[in-house]
């Protein structure tokens, strides 16, 4: 994704189909982001010893839960269908976490790093074509994006990078978080 804002479309209505596609593909990544977590948490939460990431799985789980209630909301206020993808994304979703959970705390970690990035570059281009339109969305964007650094941070200093074929790992991570972005802005 690029972080260039995407330039206004002309035509009547544009500009509610295009906040559409950005309440729609939002709604669907912080749905997403609730199930990886959701399933990191089953593989790690209840295993001995592992109290302390599952604290942290459980902590950033909240904070995208809260972010998925506020595009609920929005999806609601602005009268925009969700995804049509959310079963899949749900399952999707739940299946990265738990499957990057069994591969060990680091690939774990390296999923969050991934999908962060990705998602953090995606919020910046968002908030620079919202900033001129729609400030209070962008801002609200920008408090979100701020929070998703933070989950990627925290998963840089818990050794995301380390995690067994980080490169590949996290490639092919990137490019399904990318992949689902385009589908779920349009579907």
């Amino acid at each position: 994704m690029s972080d260039r804002p995407v330039p206004p479309r002309p035509g009547q209505g544009a500009a509610s189909a295009r906040l559409a596609e950005i309440l729609r593909v939002d709604h669907a990544g912080e749905l997403g982001a609730v199930h990886i977590y959701r399933g990191q948490r089953a593989v790690l939460g209840a295993a001995p010893g592992r109290e302390r990431i599952a604290g942290q799985l459980a902590e950033m789980e909240g904070h995208e839960a809260v972010h998925l209630a506020r595009f609920d909301k929005l999806l609601t206020d602005n009268s925009v269908r969700p995804t049509v993808m959310t079963p899949l994304w749900r399952v999707a979703g739940f299946a990265l976490g738990a499957g990057t959970a069994l591969l060990g705390e680091k690939a774990a970690h390296a999923c969050t790093e991934a999908v962060e990035t990705v998602i953090e570059q995606h919020y910046a281009g968002q908030i620079a074509e919202l900033e001129g339109r729609e400030p209070e969305l962008a801002a609200e964007l920008s408090k979100f994006r701020d929070e998703e650094l933070a989950h990627r941070d925290q998963a840089l200093e818990e050794g995301a990078r380390e995690a067994p074929g980080y490169p590949l790992l996290a490639a092919v991570i990137r490019a399904g978080c990318r992949a689902a972005i385009k589908i779920s802005e349009k579907l």
